[in-house]
């Protein structure tokens, strides 16, 4: 990590917003006054199994991390491989001020709809974090519960690093979890996509049908009349 120190400050900003329009969405939000800057999250709203995970971070003020951070652009933590989002992963939960986790099971996804949950997942990750934001940068939404100011930004994990912080602390969240339940339900191949409907995972629904961790809503367009495993 590199923090900035507040006599180089100005420097600083007057560099990276030359250089780039992307990481400057966190520093245009301290110079607004904002001390608590909590970036906002989510993965998992189109995988056929397995919960939904958001994250909030709150980074220190005028720090950067390297590896999210470079060339005075932000890195979308989507295109980072699974090895470097694990060492990402440590570092920004060493270096943040608060880190926040949220989640919906598959249950409740097929009940109130998966933009509900992501919203839902959001508010819990917020709600946990402490201290609490003073400020919310979401990833191209907006919270209805929620009383902190808030400014949603599309693409917001290449525009902010608070936002792709939080990017990769849910995506290694869920693919962890996602990890130990491929030795509950090592049929499905859980521990390749992750849930998501590759056509490997879509023909082992066909073949051994859903397990609890499967979202129904998502599956019953692959199976005729498809059962839930109680495995």
């Amino acid at each position: 990590m590199i923090k900035f120190s507040l006599r180089n400050r100005d420097k600083t900003v007057v560099e990276l917003s030359a250089t780039t329009d992307t990481w400057f969405e966190d520093i245009k939000f301290w110079n607004m006054g904002y001390e608590l800057v909590g970036g906002v999250d989510e993965v998992g709203r189109g995988p056929l199994a397995g919960p939904v995970v958001a994250a909030c971070v709150i980074l220190p003020k005028w720090a950067l991390i390297e590896g999210i951070v470079g060339s005075g652009t932000v890195r979308d933590s989507k295109r980072l491989s699974p090895l470097r989002r694990q060492q990402l992963y440590d570092t920004i939960m060493s270096t943040a001020v608060a880190v926040g986790i949220g989640r919906v099971e598959p249950e409740e996804i097929d009940r109130i709809n998966i933009l509900n949950a992501v919203r839902k997942a959001m508010e819990q990750a917020v709600l946990t974090c402490n201290p609490r934001p003073d400020c919310l940068l979401i990833d191209a939404l907006v919270l209805k519960n929620c009383s902190i100011p808030q400014f949603s930004l599309v693409k917001g994990d290449v525009r902010s690093q608070a936002i792709a912080a939080a990017s990769i602390i849910a995506k290694v969240t869920r693919d962890r979890e996602m990890m130990r339940w491929a030795e509950v339900y090592p049929q499905y191949g859980f521990e390749k996509h992750k849930g998501y409907g590759t056509e490997e995972h879509i023909e082992n629904i066909k073949r051994f049908g859903l397990s609890p961790i499967h979202r129904r809503t998502f599956c019953e367009k692959f199976l005729s009349s498809p059962p839930l495993q109680n495995l």
